[in-house]
């Protein structure tokens, strides 16, 4: 090479791979790491409500857990807390339960519950007409006695010295017939957008049992205080744990339900699910101790569009058992009490001391020690309705198996993972959820680079309405090294809109695995 050429390659020994090739990239720090969560294990349940569940998650393609959940709900709204669970000594459980199930929109959950719930609606019709001789007369019988204390007031309104006292007792005495000649109500089983007022009325007129079954969450925003302006949730908490409820209120009758029994199976939005931790006094009152929370991941994108149909003869099995047992202990005016056998009782209390040890400071179980405190109590709850499940014609005559309680410490199992994960997504920072949401989307996209504009126009609105709303999430994930922005190009002098950012994202994010 001739010296008086210029040398192409001078400087080159200066240059650093960063000149080259840009920045070199650091391994990036997970946002708020979280395992991926168990599904709802099926072959927990018993055949025909297991069957019917996986059947109806299969033709509906939506995840497991939303029929399973309701699984539980639909058995529990069919005992009606007409069954207890005697679990030792003074310890004893009511079957009813509070399932919430967190999807996004677009998930099939009004076709899911319309699945599981057509036999209790169905049994809910028959019951009203089984009824209606009854109800009718009564309606007839009250009429009749109200006309004939009315009849004898004016009797004795207009009676001479010597038959007034007479005339007066018989007037009080029909009148004391009239007041106790009552109409039973039509019966319901099933209520959905309902106050707490109304509840309270329902659960007297329903001889103490309902159940809300609704693939919304507006019953969170009831209990917030939609209509009142401040949270009401005391029927909520008495109609969980089976608290005698009396109300007075003025121009309205006393009402006093002695052991109400309210189930709820909900499907609520992810954000719904994350929000209801800030509803003054939930978490003091217990409120959020109460739900067995599911948050499962969401099918949308990958259904297969030519599922198997659900089995004609799976869901006349399920409704002839599930319609079956809403029939039978409708007609009951008085509980059941359900024993564990001794190899029931040694497995619910191995559960107990896992449990107990999870309790302490130190614990896995200490973030939640409300919800975690109720777990057993679950657990046993779920014995019950799984045992009224395995043996529908005559489950108050058994006792609860170790086979029967082994499998609700696997449901409890579960639910305990998701209640995890609920509860550590209400007390985290909003801007971790939006960074996840991104950081998903970058993924499934393999995006290797992008601008803030092109990102705003691929994210749902329901996330992201303005394109400051991404500045959170932008700000933590380049603060965790999933992506960083590119400098600004240089300015030009004829004016317009400045250049949106431009951002490159991690090869990790790209990468195939």
């Amino acid at each position: 090479m001739s010296t008086s050429e210029p040398d192409m390659w001078a400087g080159f020994e200066e240059m650093t791979v960063e000149d080259v090739a840009g920045p070199v990239w650091d391994e990036p720090v997970p946002l708020n790491p979280r395992g991926q969560l168990p599904s709802f294990p099926v072959d927990a349940l018993p055949d025909w409500l297991g069957a019917m569940t996986a059947g109806v998650a299969e033709e509906t393609q939506t995840p497991v857990d939303l029929a399973g959940c309701l699984a539980l709900a639909v058995i529990g709204t069919a005992a009606g807390g007409r069954l207890t669970v005697s679990v030792r000594g003074q310890w004893s459980e009511p079957v009813n339960l509070y399932t919430a199930v967190a999807l996004p929109p677009g998930n099939r959950k009004s076709a899911v519950f319309g699945l599981m719930t057509k036999p209790l609606l169905a049994a809910e019709k028959t019951l009203i007409e089984l009824t209606a001789p009854q109800r009718a007369e009564a309606t007839a019988s009250a009429r009749i006695a109200k006309a004939a204390a009315e009849k004898a007031e004016k009797l004795a309104a207009n009676a001479e010295a010597d038959k007034l006292a007479d005339l007066t007792a018989q007037a009080i005495a029909l009148s004391e017939a009239a007041e106790r000649a009552s109409v039973p109500a039509e019966p319901q089983l099933v209520a959905d957008d309902v106050t707490a007022e109304s509840l309270t009325t329902l659960l007297a007129q329903q001889d103490g049992r309902i159940s809300i079954l609704s693939p919304e969450g507006e019953i969170f925003e009831i209990i917030a205080g939609r209509y009142s302006g401040v949270p009401n949730m005391g029927i909520f908490l008495k109609g969980h744990a089976g608290d005698m409820a009396r109300v007075n209120r003025q121009a309205r009758e006393p009402q006093y339900i002695e052991n109400p029994a309210i189930t709820m199976g909900l499907a609520v939005q992810p954000d719904v699910l994350d929000s209801i931790g800030q509803i003054k006094g939930a978490d003091g009152r217990g409120l959020l101790a109460r739900f067995l929370y599911s948050k499962p991941a969401s099918l949308v994108g990958y259904r297969n569009l030519t599922p198997d149909l659900l089995n004609p003869d799976t869901a006349a099995t399920y409704a002839h058992h599930l319609g079956r047992l809403a029939l039978t202990l409708a007609s009951w005016s008085e509980s059941a009490i359900l024993t564990l056998t001794p190899e029931a009782d040694a497995v619910l209390l191995a559960y107990q001391r896992v449990t107990e040890s999870r309790l302490r400071k130190d614990g896995p179980l200490a973030p939640i020690i409300n919800w975690a405190s109720k777990r057993d109590g679950a657990v046993a709850r779920i014995a019950g309705l799984l045992h009224l499940a395995t043996h529908p014609e005559d489950a108050w005559h058994k006792p609860i198996t170790a086979a029967t309680m082994a499998a609700a410490t696997r449901l409890g199992d579960y639910f305990t993972a998701h209640a995890l994960d609920v509860f550590d997504a209400m007390k985290a920072d909003p801007a971790q959820e939006a960074a996840h949401t991104v950081l998903t989307h970058l993924r499934e996209s393999r995006t290797a680079t992008f601008t803030k504009r092109d990102l705003f126009r691929a994210m749902p609105r329901s996330e992201f309405a303005a394109m400051s709303d991404l500045d959170p999430a932008l700000n933590l994930l380049e603060d965790h090294g999933w992506v960083r922005q590119q400098p600004p190009p240089p300015r030009t002098t004829r004016g317009g809109r400045p250049p949106s950012p431009r951002y490159e994202t991690h090869p990790r994010v790209t990468s195939a695995a």
